[in-house]
């Protein structure tokens, strides 16, 4: 599987570690950055362009750390076709995938252990989205959320559900 990686320098470590053990299992591996530990760099800087190579195939799936993982997670979010999610089990990993079909996974460099992470990955890696029925009504209502365009400070809801 072609799989993005990326991590400010919170997660830098982590995201080499996986990056690693993700090549060894034969995956390969596109590195969106940083390429050096740098304490100044900022998550959106490498969450969104990995978002954009998910949400556009240039890669099946993504990796993506940050210090706690919500940074990143909420970067990512912002791009149309990302459904990026921060787990902290492998439960969490491979549900995310079978019923919301996540294709984004989150991990925090500061708060997850290399082993729980790498758990994470795998999991996340080693399930496909179900397609159920019930789960493809609910992502298809997530895709006209992200269809929804408004320049205005409403966030593009309409005026029956502002009021």
């Amino acid at each position: 599987m072609r799989i993005g990686v990326a991590a400010d320098h919170g997660g830098f470590s982590m995201k080499e570690q996986l990056a690693r053990k993700l090549a060894f299992d034969g995956h390969e591996v596109v590195d969106f950055g940083n390429e050096v530990l740098d304490s100044s760099d900022d998550y959106p800087d490498f969450a969104v362009p990995l978002a954009r190579a998910v949400a556009g195939g240039h890669v099946e799936r993504g990796v993506l750390l940050c210090g706690s993982g919500i940074g990143a997670s909420i970067a990512a979010n912002k791009v149309n076709g990302a459904r990026a999610a921060i787990c902290h089990d492998d439960y969490s990993a491979r549900q995310g995938v079978q019923d919301d079909d996540m294709n984004i996974l989150c991990l925090g460099g500061r708060t997850t252990g290399i082993e729980v992470a790498w758990d994470c990955v795998r999991s996340f890696l080693g399930v496909t989205f179900s397609g159920a029925p019930r789960h493809q009504r609910r992502l298809a209502k997530v895709k006209q959320i992200e269809g929804r365009l408004d320049a205005n400070l409403t966030g593009g809801l309409t005026k029956g559900e502002r009021e």
